[in-house]
């Protein structure tokens, strides 16, 4: 009998393969967990708003956690905002100027609202994948920055993107968090929204112990995530430094990798 009670998801490499979309596999064992009483929750560097329809797709209940930890929302109930870590207003407008001055394009995110500078080809991408919109405004630099929920750096350079995340995590210690989500994005945001800060939130909430929570993902971004959870599942297509502290590496998500480990740790049942 297994004694895990919390299933703590990434999406994008984890569930969703590179075309943005979860096998029926993979639907059908969230759903098994979910009709089981199994608290199942998607953990994402994604906006609310995109993150919210994912989870009603996939016919989960439980509050979503977004902006790499910085927002956890309860699309269940009237969208009731439960955690809020937004990034503080002097910091993000350094950031901005730094990653203008280094000529980066960036995403801002304040209130669930994706906002640019000016139009380019990877925002258009970015959405395009995501189905959201996004707003231009010339220059950000004028705008209210309250409740920027996080900034995020694109660059197709990955080497670029990694000098990037080093430099400016030296340069912000303690102030931000800085961290690579995939190896074209940098993210910047309020050094308490992390996926493991927010992961504890709605354990303490629920009342579920460490030991009772398994998490899954495959980005340097989910280091935190992993760590707040008694099981610790890297997916096969993972950064080298998060399988370095899994306590177990599943096959790829094109392999249904989630699957394979929620059969592992939680019951072959699910794995059917």
């Amino acid at each position: 009998m297994n004694n895990i009670k919390m299933l703590v998801l990434d999406i994008d490499g984890t569930i969703f393969k590179k075309d943005y979309t979860a096998t029926k596999r993979v639907q059908n064992t969230l759903k098994c967990l979910v009709q089981d009483g199994i608290k199942v929750v998607l953990c994402t560097g994604r906006m609310y708003v995109a993150t919210k329809s994912i989870a009603a797709e996939l016919g989960l209940s439980a509050p979503v956690i977004c902006y790499q930890g910085g927002l956890i929302k309860d699309f269940i109930n009237n969208d009731k905002t439960l955690w809020e870590q937004p990034m503080d207003e002097n910091l993000a407008r350094a950031v901005i100027l730094s990653l203008k001055a280094k000529n980066i394009f960036f995403n801002l995110y304040i209130d669930d609202v994706l906002i640019v500078e000016h139009d380019d080809r990877l925002v258009r991408e970015y959405v395009a994948d995501r189905n959201i919109e996004y707003k231009i405004v010339g220059n950000c630099e004028n705008i209210d920055l309250k409740g920027v929920n996080k900034i995020l750096a694109i660059d197709d350079d990955v080497d670029l993107i990694k000098n990037l995340q080093k430099e400016m995590a030296e340069q912000y210690k303690d102030k931000l968090y800085v961290i690579r989500s995939t190896p074209r994005f940098c993210e910047f945001s309020n050094p308490v929204a992390t996926k493991g800060n927010a992961l504890k939130f709605l354990a303490d909430m629920w009342g579920i112990n460490k030991e009772e929570i398994m998490a899954c993902g495959d980005q340097d971004n989910d280091i935190e995530m992993l760590l707040a959870a008694g099981t610790k599942v890297a997916m096969g297509n993972a950064s080298e430094d998060l399988k370095k502290i899994a306590d177990y590496i599943t096959d790829s998500v094109d392999n249904d990798g989630v699957v394979k480990a929620v059969g592992k740790f939680i019951g072959e049942k699910y794995a059917l």
